[in-house]
């Protein structure tokens, strides 16, 4: 009797695949062959990743791949009431400070702005020193120079953890990643908008947190 045979994934889009599960996301820019593996399977990289609950969402102009959880998810232990509050084993939601998610919006309103000047899909990049003053609009200014670097610079690095920014370069500028773009949708913006009513009444942002969308 002939030995059972059992069909294997192919190495390639078993790289893909691992490669999306260890990071989160994958940009052409850095793995063109794995991103058009991913855009042109996106079907079957969705059943692959079926039973844990996850899919892949490509953004073709920009040439980004990156992992979500499927729509209704709700854990085990989780009713329907509690669904917005969703965590997964492999991917939780991020609350960010309300200073993080101001930049957030920041940098987003500057990617779409250079998008709508250059192209969609054009690299974005920006001086670190141009954020500061746009910072202090809304945050107000400590009055040292050097404090309110080290704060721009405390948030970049956040932000850089979670796939938004790269690493500041030789030229002190960032690239703002295409990810920033579906990290932040509507109904976060508008979160965000009524948190800094809140405290521009209040006159400070203590405490203050703001929750974007699902990241591994």
């Amino acid at each position: 009797m002939a030995p059972q045979t059992t069909s294997k994934t192919p190495p390639n889009v078993r790289q893909a695949l691992q490669f999306l599960l260890a990071h989160g996301w994958l940009e052409s820019a850095a793995k063109p062959k794995l991103f058009h593996l991913i855009a042109a399977q996106t079907a079957l990289f969705d059943t692959l990743l079926e039973p844990l609950d996850l899919r892949v969402v490509v953004d073709d102009v920009r040439g980004l791949a990156f992992l979500a959880v499927v729509p209704g998810y709700a854990g085990d232990d989780t009713d329907e009431s509690e669904q917005d509050d969703w965590t997964h084993p492999l991917m939780k939601r991020q609350r960010l400070t309300l200073e993080q998610s101001l930049l957030l919006a920041l940098l987003r309103r500057e990617f779409l702005q250079r998008e709508q000047e250059s192209g969609t899909g054009a690299v974005v990049r920006i001086t670190v020193d141009s954020l500061l003053p746009q910072l202090e609009t809304y945050l107000g200014t400590t009055g040292s120079d050097m404090q309110e670097r080290k704060r721009l610079t405390q948030l970049l690095e956040n932000l850089r953890t979670h796939g938004m920014v790269s690493d500041v370069d030789a030229q002190d500028c960032i690239t703002i990643r295409p990810m920033i773009v579906h990290l932040l949708n509507p109904e976060n913006l508008q979160t965000l908008l009524l948190r800094l009513r809140e405290v521009a009444e209040k006159g400070g942002a203590q405490g203050s947190t703001a929750q974007p969308e699902g990241t591994p």
